[in-house]
């Protein structure tokens, strides 16, 4: 599928829908505590979803390759689990020291963003404070070289650039994509640089800018649920997340509030 670029219209429609995402996301991320269930966060969410007459992205969405449909509205990954944790079957109960990772896509007028952020419960140990920080400015490394004229390397470049000195893990099977039409879209955006410069970035692109950063190894597997992917070491992970547009001259995030 070629690389869609959206028009003013579509572009306003997913800058109104990424405000409703963060909205909902920072919510949600608010609730996260020492005792509160991953099913209370899915609640939550699907409660704060249809309160803004939006639909769950993620709710009964089928990825291709994957044998059923997606079971809940928000993904939450506690710990060693990377992306894509189901938190309505076998819930977990959140304890002090975890760290939370919550993706979640919104389809608003037909329209979709995605976005992640992952929280530390309480007191968080300095290894995984620092996890989840270099992973939240990863994400910014790459969106701050975004304009037009550069290509999707640059992005994956500038992620690599900022990750290898701190000595954690990429994970290079997952990586960001373009969002709006649909859920996952061309291009593909990895995390760690290719030889290839991938496509030329232009006005109008919406793109998903994800990293995904391991405590430990960067090698990752698939749980038996056939969704939730985790560290190979049992390591912890970190995973953040923004919908972008790139413009005339730069880029703009469309999910934050």
């Amino acid at each position: 599928m070629a690389v869609t670029v959206k028009n003013k219209e579509e572009i306003e429609a997913l800058r109104e829908g990424g405000k409703r995402l963060a909205f909902i996301l920072a919510e949600v991320a608010r609730a996260v505590k020492p005792g509160v269930s991953t099913l209370d966060l899915d609640n939550l969410a699907r409660k704060l979803v249809e309160e803004g007459g939006d639909k769950s992205a993620f709710l009964n969405y089928k990825p291709a390759g994957m044998k059923r449909p997606y079971p809940a509205t928000i993904c939450v990954s506690v710990n060693d689990a990377i992306v894509h944790g189901i938190p309505n079957e076998n819930p977990l109960i959140i304890k002090e020291g975890d760290i939370v990772s919550l993706d979640m896509g919104l389809n608003h007028k037909g329209l979709f963003t995605d976005a992640a952020v992952t929280v530390g419960v309480g007191t968080v140990d300095q290894a995984g404070q620092n996890l989840i920080d270099a992973t939240r400015l990863a994400l910014y490394e790459g969106i701050n070289v975004i304009k037009p004229g550069k290509h999707i390397r640059d992005i994956s470049y500038a992620i690599e650039k900022y990750v290898r000195p701190k000595h954690l893990g990429i994970v290079e099977e997952l990586c960001g994509h373009g969002v709006g039409y649909k859920v996952h879209e061309d291009p593909f955006i990895p995390n760690f640089c290719l030889e290839e410069k991938g496509e030329k970035l232009k006005e109008g692109m919406v793109l998903a800018l994800e990293p995904m950063l391991n405590e430990g190894s960067r090698h990752i597997k698939l749980d038996a649920d056939g969704y939730t992917y985790r560290t190979q070491d049992g390591k912890r992970s970190a995973h953040f997340e923004h919908t972008v547009v790139v413009t005339h001259d730069g880029v703009e995030i469309l999910t934050q509030e």
